[in-house]
């Protein structure tokens, strides 16, 4: 019985593997050598992205368009909060925080390969007034969370877009 069982697993493994089957994780490759990244001042979204890219890929991120074989340009990340609901003394107990990037894929002539996707996180943060200090640091840290995440499904996003291409 034990020999079934460890036949059967060991078949179910190979069967996921020789289908190319993987769990979702950091994005290992990009079909590009060389990246350049483009996106508004003040927005961590794009050096978080070049981070990413260099450590984790072969891709080199390179400081001129020019010089790249696609462009990954961040259009806009903007943080939203919002009340989700409130005590019976009308004092707010949740807050839905939500973050939206777009983003767009273009070639190194700035022609589109991969048209404006917007990527949309959101998160809930419960609230308590006696815990102001330790929810604005909560919330500074599912922001980042986020944008961890929403970097992960650009690079999904770019490698399925110019592996199907």
């Amino acid at each position: 019985m034990t020999t079934l069982r460890t036949l059967m697993a060991v078949s179910l493994v190979l069967s996921l593997a020789a289908c190319g089957f993987k769990l979702r994780g950091q994005v290992s490759e990009l079909p590009f050598e060389r990246v350049y990244i483009t996106a508004p001042a003040g927005l961590t979204i794009g050096s978080d992205l070049e981070r990413v890219i260099s450590t984790h890929t072969r891709a080199k991120v390179v400081n001129k368009a020019e010089k790249s074989e696609a462009i990954i340009q961040i259009v806009h990340a903007i943080r939203e909060k919002r009340i989700l609901s409130l005590s019976e003394s009308g004092r707010v107990r949740e807050f839905e925080l939500v973050y939206r990037v777009a983003a767009r894929l273009l070639d190194a002539h700035n022609a589109e390969l991969a048209s404006l996707q917007e990527i949309r996180l959101t998160r809930i943060l419960p609230f308590l007034d006696a815990q102001e200090l330790a929810k604005a640091a909560e919330e500074e840290m599912l922001y980042k969370d986020m944008q961890k995440d929403a970097v992960q499904q650009i690079l999904r996003q770019v490698s399925a877009v110019t592996s199907a291409g």
